[in-house]
């Protein structure tokens, strides 16, 4: 049973299931940032100052994982 068009909306069902999602793999930045802040950490730690290694693994991480969300938005 198909409901009148009270609302503005098309009485058919088919609309919105016509097209495919896109085939598009988004690359994960996520591992880098997590691998350079515990690469830092254990510099960090090496060095003898832990906290000064966490901070910059976190920005080396926060960079590449930016750069790769840039590379992956240009691919699109």
């Amino acid at each position: 049973m198909l409901v009148p068009d009270t609302f503005g909306l098309e009485p058919c069902a088919s609309l919105c299931h016509e097209r495919g999602m896109a085939k598009r793999t988004p690359l994960a930045g996520g591992f880098f940032w997590m691998a350079a802040i515990l690469i830092g950490a254990a510099w960090g730690i090496a060095a003898g100052n832990p906290m000064k290694g966490i901070l910059i693994g976190t920005l080396a991480g926060a960079a590449i994982a930016t750069a790769l969300w840039l590379i992956d938005r240009n691919r699109a």
